[in-house]
């Protein structure tokens, strides 16, 4: 089985998760990590299962206005340069019907309790699109706009990937 992990990252913490998801998924997924700049606009055929990510920006995904502001807050340059997780969902096509896909996002903890996410309106987006979802979108915590990862967010990533893989597996035999 293979999975492709596409986020969008300002500063790294959401890359950094990507990556950590990527190292659970591998239990049972061949995985490829792209910055949503480098993302394919079309998924290959033999793509199984599609994960997404991007930091939450004014209680969703974010936009070229609200990527701009977040840009001058960087003390270099932004991870994710170009193109966002809104855009590149809404335009990127699939090769074949049944795609399994996956949200998560990062988001400041202090504003938890705030409804919006990433994660909520990028799982609304591949549900739109036809993805069927494996489990509900997940968020990870940083302490403020620019980071750091709350301590244990990346080991809390790898096990999400992990039990995403398994979910996976489960979906499948429940098929049989």
């Amino acid at each position: 089985m293979r999975a492709l992990v596409v986020f969008e990252s300002m500063f790294g913490n959401t890359e950094e998760i990507a990556l950590a998801i990527a190292d659970g998924l591998q239990t049972a997924y061949d995985v490829d990590v792209v910055n949503v700049d480098e993302a394919p606009p079309v998924l290959s055929s033999d793509i199984d299962l599609l994960v997404v990510g991007a930091p939450t920006h004014a209680l969703g995904l974010s936009r070229a206005q609200t990527r701009s502001e977040a840009a001058t807050r960087a003390p270099g340059e932004t991870v994710t340069k170009h193109k966002n997780l809104r855009d590149w969902l809404a335009s990127a096509s699939r090769s074949r019907n049944t795609v399994y896909a996956v949200a998560f996002a990062t988001r400041a903890v202090k504003v938890r309790w705030l409804p919006g996410s990433a994660a909520r309106a990028a799982a609304k987006l591949l549900r739109r699109r036809g993805f069927e979802s494996l489990v509900k979108p997940t968020d990870f915590y940083v302490e403020d706009t620019l980071g750091p990862l709350l301590p244990g967010e990346v080991s809390r990533a790898r096990i999400w990937g992990a039990e995403v893989a398994a979910k996976r597996v489960e979906s499948d035999l429940d098929r049989l």
